[in-house]
């Protein structure tokens, strides 16, 4: 039996309920939240949709009952405030990090053995402060960005492409941020054919540009942070941990000497399975990525100063 709580019922945890209810990534999901009603609604509405859709996981909605997240193999953390127009990421810190903490620390009380996967933001700097917290060994913490940022890039590619946005390979390492996320063009391709030879390099330039704005992008069209993808993707990343799926995904992660840096989270290849985080790629990076790399760390460092 497999069970998974996310923590967080607003539009992106409930999207990541409803995408491991219909996927049946696991056997039971507890939505959680701190306001009443809120979870147990959205609990009920995706169970009715699961009943139409003849789906057998089993979701239940609590206020703010940890007790009912015992034995949780993976927690979801997508608590704190989402962003609004014209809001950075980082600018989210003070809240969040306050609200982090908090959960981390209930949902460990009852789930001592559980991953963690965390979605708030900035998500870079939060995933490092629940390291800080927990002192968990580091595979158990994954930040989600890069998966999310991974799949925007193969949605701009694949319209440049004019192409199925399955057959498309891309991704984004570098901190969860409009300035700090790297697009490695070099490494994006269709069906194995590099995209630099089947775009011209300024639409290849422009791909990796609406990239890097992509969430704000929707979040001016919303008025809110988006949800689906996020949702989606954390879902994703659940679903390698739970299937022991030893998946490739960007993933915010805990460096130790990899790309350089060390005493950072941030967005590098990870191979997921059910040990979490089970083993950092590097890239071979050239001197412009690698330049880039360095620029997005500084930032996140510099972000990860402000916490308490």
């Amino acid at each position: 039996m497999s069970k998974v709580t996310v923590v967080g019922a607003g539009n992106v945890g409930a999207t990541c309920a409803n995408v491991l209810v219909t996927s049946q990534v696991a056997d039971e999901v507890v939505l959680l939240d701190i306001k009443e009603g809120v979870s147990e609604g959205k609990a009920m509405d995706i169970m009715q949709a699961a009943n139409i859709l003849g789906l057998n996981s089993r979701l239940v909605g609590v206020t703010n009952d940890y007790s009912r997240t015992e034995g949780s193999d993976v927690v979801v953390i997508t608590s704190g405030i989402p962003r609004k127009p014209g809001m950075t990421r980082e600018e989210l810190i003070g809240v969040n990090a306050g609200i982090v903490k908090s959960v981390t620390e209930n949902v460990l009380a009852h789930s001592p053995n559980a991953i963690i996967v965390c979605v708030s933001n900035p998500m870079d700097t939060m995933t490092y402060l629940i390291h800080k917290v927990t002192k968990l060994p580091r595979n158990r913490i994954i930040g989600m960005g890069g998966a999310l940022d991974s799949a925007r890039f193969k949605y701009y590619l694949s319209v440049a492409l004019n192409a199925n946005i399955n057959e498309v390979e891309g991704i984004v390492i570098g901190g969860h941020g409009d300035t700090t996320m790297i697009p490695l063009k070099r490494y994006a391709a269709y069906r194995g054919i590099p995209a630099s030879s089947l775009l011209p390099a300024e639409q290849l330039d422009k791909v990796a540009a609406d990239t890097m704005v992509g969430g704000a992008t929707l979040t001016k069209l919303l008025g809110t942070s988006a949800w689906y993808a996020p949702g989606a993707a954390a879902a994703q990343v659940v679903a390698a941990v739970i299937g022991d799926q030893k998946k490739l995904l960007p993933c915010s992660a805990l460096l130790e000497g990899e790309y350089g840096e060390k005493d950072l989270c941030i967005g590098v290849p990870c191979i997921l399975g059910r040990n979490g985080i089970e083993k950092i790629v590097e890239f071979d990076l050239n001197d412009e990525e690698k330049a880039l790399f360095a620029a997005s760390a500084a930032a996140v460092h510099k972000t990860n100063s402000a916490l308490a």
